[in-house]
C-alpha cells in the first residue's frame, strides 16, 4: 500500500469544496438541530464511507485501461463537474426534515446513514472519488476523500449556521469548479506531453 501525500491532499480539497454546498451539508445540520450531533454524525460518515469505497472500487475498474483513455476520461468527468458546480446548483437548501424528535442511538444513526447514503448515490463527489482513484491511487484518494466528507459533516454540525449566514455558497462553488475546470485542463494537457 502506498500512500502519496499530494494524492490525499488534491482528493481531500476537491472533494470538501464540492461538498460544502451539497444538500447533504444541509442535511447534517438540519439532522443536527432535532438530533444528537454525535449520533449524527456516526450515522453519515459510516454512509461516506461505504460510498468512497464503492466509487474508489469503480475508479480501480477505470484504472486498468489504458493511461490516455484514463486521462481522457478525468479530464471530461473533471470538466463535467466543473460545468455542475459553476451553474450554480440551487435549491439544496431546501430540503425538507422530519418535524418530530428523534433519541437514541441506533435510532439517530440509521436515520442519518439512509438519508447520506440514498443521497450520495451518483453524487459529484462520488464521481470525483472514483475520478481520482484511476489517477491518483485508491489508497491515497480513499483516505482524502473519506476525511473531506466527514469534516464536512462535521462542520455542518458544529458551525453549520455560521458558514449558511456569512460565506455564500456560490463563492464556494465557484472555487470548486474552477479548481476541478483546471484539472480537467491539466489532464487534457498530460495526454498530448505526458
Amino acid at each position: 500500500m502506498h500512500l502519496d501525500p499530494l494524492a490525499i491532499v488534491t482528493a481531500f480539497g476537491l472533494i470538501f469544496l464540492a461538498e460544502l454546498p451539497d444538500k447533504t451539508m444541509f442535511a447534517s445540520l438540519a439532522m443536527g438541530t432535532r438530533m444528537r450531533p454525535l449520533y449524527v454524525w456516526f450515522g453519515t460518515s459510516t454512509a461516506f464511507l461505504v460510498h468512497v469505497a464503492i466509487a474508489v472500487g469503480a475508479g480501480g475498474l477505470i484504472g486498468l485501461l489504458p493511461d490516455w483513455i484514463v486521462k481522457l476520461v478525468s479530464a471530461l468527468l473533471f470538466a463535467f463537474g466543473a460545468f455542475m458546480l459553476l451553474r450554480g446548483g440551487g435549491g439544496d437548501g431546501d430540503e425538507e426534515t422530519e418535524t418530530k424528535t428523534v433519541t437514541g442511538f441506533w435510532p439517530v444513526y440509521s436515520t442519518a446513514f439512509m438519508a447520506v447514503f440514498i443521497s450520495e448515490w451518483g453524487d459529484l463527489t462520488q464521481i470525483t472519488t472514483a475520478n481520482l482513484a484511476a489517477s491518483n491511487g485508491t489508497w491515497s484518494t480513499a483516505i482524502g476523500s473519506a476525511a473531506a466528507l466527514m469534516s464536512v459533516s462535521a462542520l455542518a454540525l458544529l458551525a453549520g449556521r455560521f458558514i449558511a449566514t456569512r460565506v455564500p455558497l456560490k463563492t464556494v462553488q465557484r472555487i470548486g469548479g474552477l479548481c476541478m475546470l483546471g484539472l480537467a485542463i491539466w489532464s487534457v494537457t498530460e495526454i498530448f506531453v505526458g
